[in-house]
């Protein structure tokens, strides 16, 4: 017979904020710097090859140092 754990009912209201903030400016983090770097480069240039290579590797870039990222926002917002 499978055994289910309940989950955890007794999360506080504050913790859950931190949460939901932190999420969010992680998102930001990752999204935004490529976006940006991917709209410039074609904006400026005209090439969108070029420009999506470059959004989607620092895109990527920034994805690898995540866990570094949010244990820093974690730090900021608490």
């Amino acid at each position: 017979m499978i055994k289910l754990h309940r989950k955890k009912a007794d999360i506080s209201g504050e913790t859950l904020i931190n949460t939901v903030w932190v999420s969010t400016f992680l998102a930001l983090v990752l999204t935004v710097p490529a976006l940006g770097l991917f709209l410039g480069i074609y904006f400026s240039t005209g090439n969108l090859l070029v420009g999506a290579i470059v959004g989607f590797g620092l895109h990527f870039v920034t994805l690898a140092f995540s866990d570094r990222i949010s244990k820093k926002l974690t730090l900021i917002l608490s």
